[in-house]
């Protein structure tokens, strides 16, 4: 199988599979690993290649939803086992995180750190201010630190002997960082890795990597030493053959330059700028970025997080770097999701809800055009159609609406778009159109042979409303027509040698109508 353009740093014979993946939690759709593989297997057979499981370790509930372990190499075993994980894989390509910056502060070795201090044999793991900062931090050193939320990085904490020290806390008080560079952090993470390796996983997304490297008298995110330090952890995971999906919320600009130094980066712009189209009827500013975007990408409209703003914004470093949307067109963005969404996205953002980054907005994409059917598959085409590798999160998936019930149970903004979906829920969220549109799209993006050649972005006289690209391989096509302007689109697809026009998903033709994927 061909690899997407851009992909060369990938190690040889493993490449992603060029299929949609699911980002899902195991628990909340299916209720556990052997349930979500049964889902795969079944109900979604043909849709998916891939699956990237979000957190499954001990424990799944902790303050950050998985992202905070206490114990990263240990599956939680309400979900089940690695043997399950490794049965999961035997049959799709499986991601799973490495949380590079952080653990709990619940975790025994940060619990022997406090009980013991200098003298516990994980002393070294956890990044303390004076490690970074030997003779002390100036305000101006702590003041030009990068954040995704306010506040400093810093928590103060009492050891056993009722000492104090300052360790370095980037997301919350309960995530504490790790000292990646030291002996302890090396040993740390390898031992993750080689867990994953072990057990049919295939791929690694790095979380949080960009802020996992501190240098004095930088922001301490995404810099150079970041940069080594990613290219370290990369051949680590090449030499036990994982690839690396490295995870960072940027500057466009930025973006472009770390997409060309690892295996593949998440296109973050594309969910805002899909939106703004949407929102305007006009394509430009989404053709501007089709345009230069990396193709060794894996593109998205949802995660479980929100919709990045200061992904199209300006370089928040320096203002002087223009954006992909001007800022009054950010604001119009934003405010166009409060809108579509009846204002639930405005109560599961910014200040109004804790753990919440600045730069994103908390609302499930299907509310986010309205819960307007034609839009959202609209969308979806135009993610599927693009150079990279589509994932596809599991409220999204089910074209699902802002969870209000659970923000208000749990004040975390990004529950909002974390539904915990019953049997029944599942049941009757697959029957609506919808949701059978998007499975047939899915299915015709794994199969449909055009998908593995050459792909261009066309000219359409360009109209300002109209984006079209076109896929082809060996005499095969698979080409796209959208108006956003009136939200339609018409597909141009081989079928037997033969070119069918399609402009309604349900009409796609499948294995039973001349087996147009070959």
């Amino acid at each position: 199988m061909s690899r997407q353009p851009g992909s060369e740093h990938c190690p040889e014979g493993h490449p992603v599979r060029n299929q949609v993946q699911l980002i899902t939690y195991a628990d909340r759709l299916g209720g556990d690993l052997s349930r979500l593989r049964a889902l795969l297997e079944g109900p979604l057979a043909g849709w998916f290649g891939g699956v990237h499981l979000l957190p499954f370790f001990d424990p799944i509930d902790g303050a950050d939803a998985g992202f905070d372990p206490i114990d990263h190499r240990r599956v939680d075993p309400r979900l089940g086992t690695w043997q399950d994980v490794e049965r999961l894989g035997e049959h799709t390509t499986v991601m799973a995180d490495l949380i590079v910056n952080h653990v709990s502060s619940g975790s025994p070795q940060f619990r022997d750190f406090l009980a013991h201090g200098d003298d516990s044999a994980f002393a070294e793991l956890f990044l303390t201010l004076d490690r970074v900062f030997p003779d002390g931090a100036t305000e101006q050193q702590l003041t030009r630190l990068y954040r995704p939320r306010p506040g400093l990085p810093l928590t103060p904490v009492q050891l056993a002997d009722r000492s104090r020290r300052i360790v370095w806390t980037t997301f919350t008080s309960d995530q504490v960082d790790i000292d990646v560079c030291s002996a302890a952090g090396v040993a740390y993470l390898d031992s993750i890795l080689d867990r994953f390796a072990e057990h049919n996983i295939e791929v690694v997304r790095l979380d949080a990597v960009g802020y996992a490297i501190k240098t004095p008298g930088t922001s301490s995110f995404m810099t150079e030493d970041t940069f080594a330090f990613i290219d370290e952890l990369t051949a680590r995971a090449h030499a036990r053959g994982l690839e690396i999906l490295v995870e960072v919320h940027s500057y466009w600009k930025r973006q472009l330059e770390i997409a060309r130094r690892v295996d593949y980066v998440y296109d973050f712009a594309l969910p805002p700028l899909v939106l703004h189209a949407l929102y305007t009827g006009n394509a430009e500013r989404l053709r501007r970025w089709l345009s230069i975007r990396p193709h060794n990408a894996v593109t998205v409209l949802d995660t479980h997080d929100g919709i990045g703003v200061m992904d199209v914004g300006p370089d928040t470093a320096d203002a002087h770097r223009l954006g992909l949307l001007e800022a009054t067109e950010i604001d119009d963005l934003v405010e166009g999701i409060h809108e579509s969404s009846h204002g639930a996205s405005r109560l599961a953002t910014g200040a109004a809800a804790s753990n919440v980054d600045l730069y994103q907005v908390n609302c499930t994409y299907f509310d986010a055009v309205g819960a307007d059917p034609d839009a959202y598959l609209l969308a979806r085409l135009l993610q599927v159609w693009l150079p990279g590798i589509p994932q596809v999160y599991y409220v999204g998936l089910l074209a699902g609406h802002n969870d209000v019930e659970l923000l208000h149970a749990t004040g975390v903004g990004r529950d909002i778009n974390r539904h915990r979906y019953t049997d029944d829920e599942l049941e009757r969220a697959l029957a609506r159109p919808v949701v059978r549109r998007l499975g047939a799209l899915l299915t015709l993006r794994n199969t449909h042979p055009a998908f593995q050649g050459e792909w261009t972005l066309l000219d359409e006289g360009r109209d300002a409303g109209v984006l079209a690209m076109r896929w082809a391989a060996d005499g095969e096509v698979a080409a796209l027509h959208a108006d956003l302007r009136r939200r339609s689109y018409r597909l141009t697809l081989t079928v037997d040698g033969e070119e069918r026009t399609v402009t309604d998903l349900s009409e796609l033709p499948t294995t039973d109508d001349g087996d147009a994927h070959g």
